[in-house]
């Protein structure tokens, strides 16, 4: 699996976000929603410190990370994350791995 956050969602992340020494964001599923490969789970994000980091990417000093645990929700896909600038908003897209 691999992380992507473009320039735009760093920007969005950086500006919404606080984040204490050795935390990160963390991406993971979540029940409810729905993703271009999912019916019943969407995206969710939140504030965290990792524990058993399945991909970390660390860009302009924000570090984001996915979870051992869940594996099975991005398993096959790599993650990219993208700002929706209508929504002012991250918006997510799984990208055949």
């Amino acid at each position: 699996m691999k992380l992507t956050i473009t320039s735009k969602a760093q920007a969005w992340f950086k500006q919404e976000l606080e984040l204490a020494e050795g935390q990160g964001i963390k991406f993971y599923g979540k029940v409810y929603g729905k993703t271009q490969v999912h019916d019943g789970f969407s995206v969710g994000m939140a504030v965290d410190t990792p524990e058993s980091p399945l991909v970390e990417e660390k860009d302009n000093g924000i570090l984001y990370f996915v979870e051992e645990a869940d594996e099975w929700f991005f398993k096959g896909y790599d993650l990219v994350v993208d700002y929706d600038a209508e929504l002012d908003e991250p918006k997510y897209e799984f990208v055949k791995a």
